[in-house]
């Protein structure tokens, strides 16, 4: 799950980011109103831990133009205020949850977990294509009884494969969930996974190929007996 975090408190901002991170969540983190909704819009999150108050563009405006984009991130608004008037503004902008600071960790996580399953993921262990399995508490790669571990990031990229094997994945969207937005990776890199991955499919004697699909992307696929 990749979550983004909208908070002008750096120190907050940095420990919501751990408390995510904890979770094995991919976290990215802005500080003001305008780069919160420019990274929104990007629809590749989640979900949006987003303060109200904010610099250049505050939360409830975010999430309204959010809303009127179509954009339908579920989000959980932050507030220093305990305010009724504020929480129901916030939620009529479009907001699905609301928080009050100073909160609870496994306040926050719970609430990211119930939109989740809201929003209508399945909460499991693994996830499965063919004849491999991909735990997602431990990082393994499995193939009957035989398993191998994975990197975090060789994880990110097959576990985006594995939810999507119908679909063409490209690299530019590789980057961008598994490296973030402001990172300087480049096509390179997911070249590079992408081989480590092949390596341990092939140790594994699976059945399952990564195809590159020429000046697209990539996708999964079945090869022959």
């Amino acid at each position: 799950m990749r979550i983004l975090i909208v908070e002008d408190e750096i120190r907050l901002a940095e420990a919501l980011s751990e408390i995510m991170k904890s979770q094995r969540y991919t976290v990215d983190m802005v500080h003001d109103g305008e780069d919160g909704f420019d990274y929104a819009m990007s629809n590749i999150y989640d979900c949006i831990v987003m303060d109200v108050m904010l610099p250049k563009m505050n939360g409830f405006d975010i999430v309204r133009k959010m809303r009127e984009e179509e954009n339908q991130t579920p989000v959980i608004m932050l507030t220093a205020k305990d305010d009724t008037v504020d929480k129901i503004k916030g939620l009529d902008c479009g907001a699905d949850d609301y928080l009050t600071k100073p909160f609870e960790p496994g306040e926050l996580l719970a609430r990211v977990r119930a939109i989740s399953r809201r929003q209508g993921e399945v909460v499991m262990n693994e996830i499965k294509y063919e004849d491999i399995s991909l735990n997602l508490t431990n990082y393994t790669l499995s193939r009957g009884e035989h398993e191998i571990n994975l990197g975090p990031k060789e994880f990110d990229i097959l576990k985006i494969l594995i939810s999507n094997p119908k679909i063409i994945i490209s690299k530019e969207d590789i980057l961008i969930k598994v490296w973030g937005m402001e990172s300087d990776a480049e096509d390179n890199n997911v070249e590079v996974y992408i081989s480590f991955l092949r390596k341990k499919l092939s140790h594994l004697k699976s059945k399952v190929q990564i195809k590159t699909v020429r000046k697209i992307g990539y996708k999964l696929e079945v090869g022959s007996d």
